[in-house]
């Protein structure tokens, strides 16, 4: 099975360390009760403040559905709404090709 894997590399500000944690601690709460098509998601912080995150999905739609969960806890539903009502119109003016077309 071919995967997708993502990492990313933080360093917390000075004083910021206990917010971060709190973020940190709802984010993997999110992608472990949401998530359908992730694989790892696994945070590795020092106490000195630097953070490594490692994900792996089942394909590129598992990092996507993840970042939707993870927009989607953060924002109000009026955020939402309008973030659905934007992405319904940019759909719209930019039609995607049919499917058998994209292999010609």
């Amino acid at each position: 099975m071919a995967t997708f894997e993502v990492s990313a590399h933080m360093t917390v500000r000075p004083g910021q360390l206990e917010g971060f944690k709190k973020q940190a601690a709802e984010c993997i709460r999110i992608t472990r009760e949401q998530d359908t098509h992730t694989l790892r998601y696994d945070w590795f912080l020092s106490s000195d403040g630097e953070c490594e995150v490692r994900e792996a999905y089942t394909g590129p739609e598992g990092l996507i559905e993840h970042n939707r969960n993870i927009l989607a806890a953060r924002m109000t539903p009026a955020q939402v709404a309008e973030a659905q009502r934007l992405a319904r119109e940019w759909e719209a003016a930019h039609p995607s090709p049919p499917r058998d077309r994209l292999a010609e």
